[in-house]
């Protein structure tokens, strides 16, 4: 008897000075993704019969829309359950992101817009919300975060996704708490992947924090991390209640005990000490995401995307200049429409599960119909600007520039290709009968089969019988640089068609080269080749006077050829995938005579210089950051030269010792969730070449990447004009332009200005100018300024990397 009181007073004396380990339970999901209709009524009957349960949201906003008409009872009841937004709740917002975007894959802009429809639309339901910690159950970060989510007045984040790994996670790093400092030098106090935070044996998805498992506790324990916190947000229309079922109290199935669960805020607020043990200069290669990258579909989703942002960004600032010049009307509803649609179509499952859905409703069909409605919006708002700016009729041709720079360059009206200068974000009018004639771009077949193009930048060879490729690109004005590496070839396909042969080359075979265009102004040539017998055509565009050379690649697959490392059939169990390495995909290559090289390349609002040794991996485990944005910077060690490479899509890119630059083209085999990645029609996509002297900034590379994405844009006009809504100083971007009422919204981010204070000069009237928080919050006014020509000026202070909004209130 005695033996027996000894051992439950050990339990009881063992239980009470246990220490606590903490669990972020919730859900997530949303009415595209999935949120059946008895949700709303779960969790207010099961937050009754569990008073000791906390919950944490990321359902797509616009969820409660639905909710609201098709359950109005639980809608009602879950409101009045939300009113408590203090540290104490028991609900929090985590993520109110308007499509749950990774992130990491879309423009800064999106990212900003993300939050601003989803904050929006929460308000509406949730009049009282607070926006406190920003979570996610998927991998959906970026480096630049900490300024944006700092802007929208969050105070805290968390970098853990432990139970939906699938497409990524973050590097594991430090303890407890860190301040994750974004490239501007913002910090926002944050709960990362610990150190010890491993992933589960056996496992293609989780951590072992996904469970609160008692090897995760105690090894935390064991590190110094005083309040270990474990994490999943599960799939709303799962019905399990308590994700750890019990087990946090009574120590079962390997689950720690005692575990309370906590909402972010609460944790960070009521149980942490609030203090980062660690400064985390956070780079985007921490952002270790891996997704089907050259998978045909995943490929059309990018670029649907793309084109749908490019779009409403010139649509805005088009609007934005008929406003304030011609005063019409601000289309507010048009553009929130437009944004809804793209920013679903942003929504991470687009990208990391396309085939999922109903036939003919997946969401890569999602994606096709919301990018159109969005850019079928965008394209109508600005045709109706541009006749309002440009009068649609006459004999001159108005030349509209929604960048932040001037800009000399060639456009085409009708059959006329005439060159432009326009000033920055305006326009200029010319009359064609007047232009002058063009001289200079010209192509020429020599004895030996070789192609030469000349151009006053360039001399480039093309070599026919060796499936035209380049084979010699001397910069004229860079100290006549050869900027192909010695024996290679410059823009040659090259992949494992495993089942026809292994390694193809496009080199393998002669092509064919047409030329198309010769006036002067421009070569273009198509290069009509084939690879492992598929036949492809690249057209090659030279300007004179463009340092930019393009290509535009069309593959015309006649079957669903396999494409990649090997057959595979994806486990659960099975890290080692077929469906990483891009060494095996089809690649564009891109060997450049630089020694010593480095690799930079953009993410939203930052700049990464890579310290990958290579890009390559083959386990989900290993996954590193090898995703090309916008565009990849290959330099010599010294930053004397370098090569540019610009994609119409986001996707990956290829680089290490003793292997090229590579753009990432096709795989068609397995991948995610075990579908079956396939080709079903041609391939086509753009990219751009731009060799350059120095570094990415001092070639402005991320100017020359907004040109790329905003080109010029011609429309008949009745009469000569030229007028600048808005100038910066080199290196500062504009990011958008919108118009409340009198009030002109204009968004800065600073890529490469020396800085921090930089001049904003106004093309307009306006009476006050203040700096605003991305919430609206005023920061301070801005003193608006003459210098010695009369022009009138902001200055504002913005670090590189930095974004800032100025309000300006025109007259």
């Amino acid at each position: 008897m005695k033996q027996v009181l000894v051992s439950i007073l050990v339990f009881f004396v063992l239980k009470v000075s246990a220490q606590t380990a903490y669990f972020i339970d919730g859900y997530h999901g949303g009415i595209y993704g999935h949120l059946p209709p008895w949700q709303t009524k779960f969790m207010v009957e099961k937050l009754a019969q569990y008073p000791n349960w906390k919950i944490n949201l990321e359902l797509e906003p616009e969820s409660w829309d639905s909710i609201a008409l098709q359950d109005a009872t639980n809608y009602a009841a879950f409101r009045k359950l939300f009113t408590d937004q203090s540290a104490n709740a028991r609900i929090e917002y985590v993520n109110p992101a308007y499509g749950q975007a990774y992130m990491y894959n879309i423009s800064g802009e999106s990212v900003i817009r993300q939050f601003y429809y989803g904050m929006k639309k929460l308000q509406q339901h949730f009049p009282g919300i607070q926006f406190t910690t920003y979570s996610s159950e998927e991998p959906c970060f970026t480096s630049a975060l900490p300024q944006i989510l700092k802007s929208y007045g969050f105070k805290y984040a968390s970098l853990k996704n432990p139970n939906t790994c699938w497409g990524g996670y973050t590097r594991a790093f430090g303890g407890e708490l860190v301040n994750w400092i974004g490239p501007d030098g913002s910090a926002i106090l944050t709960s990362p992947r610990y150190e010890v935070e491993a992933f589960k044996p056996l496992s293609i998805w989780e951590t072992i924090a996904s469970s609160n498992s008692k090897e995760y506790v105690q090894k935390a324990f064991a590190y110094g991390i005083k309040h270990p916190v474990g994490m999943c947000l599960q799939d709303a229309g799962w019905s399990f209640g308590p994700w750890l079922k019990g087990a946090n109290e009574t120590g079962n199935n390997g689950v720690y005990a005692p575990t309370k669960y906590t909402t972010w805020r609460g944790y960070f607020a009521n149980i942490s000490n609030g203090m980062a043990e660690n400064n985390w200069h956070f780079s985007q290669e921490d952002v270790q995401v891996g997704l089907m990258w050259g998978a045909q579909v995943l490929q059309r989703i990018a670029q649907a995307v793309r084109h749908a942002e490019n779009n409403i960004i010139q649509a805005e600032k088009l609007a934005a200049m008929a406003k304030i010049w011609k005063g019409t009307g601000w289309p507010e509803n048009n553009f929130s429409e437009a944004w809804r649609t793209l920013l679903l179509s942003q929504h991470h499952d687009c990208w990391i599960v396309p085939y999922n859905g109903k036939q003919g409703d997946t969401w890569a069909h999602k994606v096709v119909k919301w990018t159109n409605f969005t850019n079928n919006k965008s394209d109508s708002i600005a045709k109706t600007a541009m006749q309002k700016l440009a009068g649609n009729s006459g004999e001159y041709v108005c030349v509209f520039n929604t960048t932040a720079v001037e800009r000399n360059e060639w456009v085409r009206s009708g059959d006329r290709v005439f060159r432009a200068k326009v000033p920055a974000m305006g326009y200029a009018s010319y009359k064609l009968n007047t232009l002058p004639l063009i001289k200079g771009a010209a192509v020429t077949k020599l004895n030996n089969g070789i192609i030469r193009i000349e151009t006053d930048l360039y001399r480039i060879l093309i070599d026919a019988a060796k499936g035209g490729t380049i084979i010699s690109w001397v910069a004229k004005q860079l100290g006549n640089k050869e900027f192909i590496e010695k024996g290679k070839r410059l823009n040659e396909l090259r992949g494992n068609f495993y089942n026809k042969g292994g390694i193809r080359s496009s080199a393998d075979t002669a092509a064919e080269v047409a030329v198309i265009e010769q006036g002067g102004a421009e070569v273009k040539l198509a290069i009509k080749g084939h690879i492992a017998g598929y036949p492809f055509t690249q057209t090659l565009t030279v300007q004179q006077g463009q340092p930019r050379v393009d290509v535009h690649l069309k593959i015309d697959w006649n079957d669903n050829t396999a494409i990649g490392e090997y057959y595979d059939e994806p486990k659960d169990t099975q890290v080692r995938k077929a469906y990483y390495d891009d060494r095996f995909k089809l690649l564009a290559l891109f060997p450049v005579n630089l020694s010593a090289q480095k690799i930079f390349k953009n993410a939203p609002f930052d700049v990464t210089q890579s310290k990958l040794r290579n890009t390559f991996y083959n386990r989900w485990d290993s996954i590193k950051n090898n995703v090309l944005l916008n565009w990849v910077d290959v330099t010599d060690g010294k930053g004397v030269y370098g090569m540019a490479l610009f994609s119409d899509h986001t996707t990956s890119y290829t680089h290490g010792e003793n292997f090229p630059l590579g753009l990432t083209v096709q795989y068609s085999g397995n991948g995610i969730f075990y579908r079956n990645y396939t080709l079903d029609g041609p391939t086509e996509i753009h990219y751009a070449l731009l060799p350059h002297k120095g570094n990415w900034q001092q070639a402005g590379l991320w100017a020359e990447g907004t040109k790329w994405n905003e080109p010029l844009i011609t429309m008949a006009a009745n009469s000569a004009e030229q007028r600048s809504l808005l100038q910066t100083e080199k290196g500062v971007e504009v990011s958008s332009v919108t118009v409340s009422g009198n009030t002109i919204q204009v968004r800065l981010f600073n890529a490469a200005a020396q800085g921090p204070a930089v001049k904003v000069y106004p093309g307009f009237a306006c009476k006050a100018a203040a700096q605003a928080e991305l919430d609206d919050r005023p920061v301070k006014l801005l003193p608006i300024h003459t210098d010695k020509t009369g022009r009138r000026y902001v200055e504002i202070s913005i670090p590189q990397f930095g974004i800032r909004t100025i309000k300006f209130e025109h007259e």
